[in-house]
């Protein structure tokens, strides 16, 4: 009896897991990449292109984006929050999975992907704003749990949005990052080690340095993201552009290559295979979508946030974070692939990435890449932890969520640990299941709301427009 029982939760398990990788693969399929990027021209189209009409306008917002009132998150603060969360692991390990998989064509398409994604982003963070509830500290919480209920009048949506997300990012996914950055670590200084429990330690450790920004609050996180994000960032992108410098001779064959790749020229130049156009738009897409994160509804918890005078201006603020995420983080990266000889070296994933450094820049690349690493996993697991805990305060806004709150942390904190030392592949198909969920909920939610967006959107021109020198501002019920 007890051998049957056991047979029969076997059985049932492997039943569940066939279940979740068909759902995810039906979730995660065309499907799924066709509606982002549909929701991404959409959005172009009726917002009146925006991303190109407002280009230099979205920069003007970011130099006067650090202000904000004494208790509130300025609209930088935000901004760094949300790239926090974006600018992660995928910027290295998925732009190299893409290289490999859909040939230098993807970096074009990763690139286009990128420019509707804009779009689409800004208009998540216009409902965010418009939609967002005001905390006892006077900080501000919101996102499309918030937008489906009060929105949509679809509470339903927002609380299985909620259930999602937490499941998804800030306990799965954050178990994920820990696993990149003890990975890199131990790769880079602990290689000849034979010190046991190595990835515990690093585990506990990068834990401890979680715990003291996350116990913080909102503020805290936002403070330390505002300094850690533009480092990381800049430190990257600066070698970026040395090695460009280094190589500018080389520059007009790879923007060529990346061109005639993307619409399907077969060719052999420098020893790299031509893919298909169908190879190189399915992996520049879905690299594109899945690192800037744009329709996905997870950055929206960020950009609620901001203490801005209307909710436009912080559109467009995210406006700049998917074309720092894609068109700049994500381009230096495939930059360093296909400056160097690695790319039909068998490699891939981060492994593709250390090795193309080392080739460029010599042995250092490898340190320099670990570090990186470090940064951009580590503030992802911030990023994702407080996207984490403004659904949790949706579910539970009372009292009883500061309970709960403190649960939610703990938790965190052991999925993080636990990542360090554990690869459970069932448990990240979970996780890719809820996220391709939420990721539906939000698309229904921004799709249906377009009116809104559009409304504010007109709102915010014809202020501009009537008076450039004057800052539009909305006024707020709240």
């Amino acid at each position: 009896m007890s051998a049957l029982s056991s047979f029969s939760r076997s059985e049932v398990l492997v039943l569940l897991i066939q279940l979740v990788r068909a759902a995810n693969g039906i979730l995660w399929g065309n499907l799924m990449i066709w509606l982002l990027l549909g929701t991404g021209i959409f959005y172009t189209v009726r917002l009146g292109f925006p991303q190109f009409r407002r280009f230099g306008h979205m920069f003007k917002i970011l130099l006067g984006s650090r202000k904000a009132e004494e208790k509130g998150i300025s609209s930088f603060q935000a901004l760094c929050t949300g790239l926090a969360a974006q600018v992660g692991t995928g910027n290295i390990a998925g732009v190299a999975t893409a290289l490999v998989s859909g040939g230098p064509g993807a970096v074009f398409w990763m690139w286009m992907t990128a420019l509707v994604g804009m779009a689409t982003i800004s208009a998540e963070a216009v409902l965010a704003q418009l939609f967002r509830v005001k905390n006892e500290d006077g900080t501000y919480r919101g996102g499309p749990a918030y937008y489906l209920e009060r929105g949509l009048g679809q509470r339903w949506m927002g609380i299985l949005f909620a259930i999602s997300i937490i499941l998804a990012m800030p306990l799965v996914f954050n178990a994920v990052q820990c696993n990149s950055i003890v990975a890199g670590i131990r790769g880079a200084f602990f290689r000849d080690s034979s010190a046991e429990n190595i990835e515990l330690y690093l585990g506990i450790g990068v834990a401890a340095v979680t715990a003291v920004v996350i116990f913080g609050g909102l503020r805290r996180i936002a403070r330390v993201a505002e300094v850690v994000v533009p480092f990381m960032a800049i430190m990257y992108i600066s070698i970026a552009l040395v090695t460009l410098i280094l190589n500018i001779h080389h520059l007009p064959d790879i923007i060529a290559l990346i061109f005639k790749s993307a619409f399907g020229v077969r060719q052999v130049a420098g020893g790299i295979m031509g893919h298909t156009v169908s190879e190189a738009l399915r992996y520049g897409v879905a690299r594109g979508l899945f690192s800037n994160e744009a329709g996905m509804g997870s950055t929206p918890n960020a950009h609620a946030t901001a203490e801005v005078k209307h909710p436009v201006r912080q559109g467009f603020t995210a406006m700049f974070a998917v074309f720092v995420d894609t068109i700049v983080i994500c381009s230096a990266t495939a930059l360093f692939i296909l400056l160097s000889n690695q790319l039909d070296s068998g490699l891939t994933g981060v492994e593709l990435t250390q090795a193309s450094l080392i080739d460029i820049v010599g042995s250092w690349g490898a340190y320099f890449l670990s570090i990186a690493l470090t940064f951009f996993a580590w503030t992802s697991i911030l990023g994702n932890y407080y996207y984490g805990e403004s659904n949790l305060m949706y579910l539970f806004p009372g009292s009883g969520g500061r309970a709960m709150l403190y649960i939610y942390r703990i938790g965190v904190l052991g999925m993080v640990i636990f990542g360090a030392v554990s690869s459970v592949p069932f448990v990240w198909e979970l996780a890719d299941f809820f996220n391709g969920l939420m990721a539906l909920l939000n698309l229904v939610g921004i799709l249906c709301l377009s009116g809104l967006v559009v409304k504010m959107f007109k709102d915010y021109e014809r202020q501009l427009e009537a008076n450039p020198k004057v800052e539009p501002v909305y006024i707020r019920k709240d």
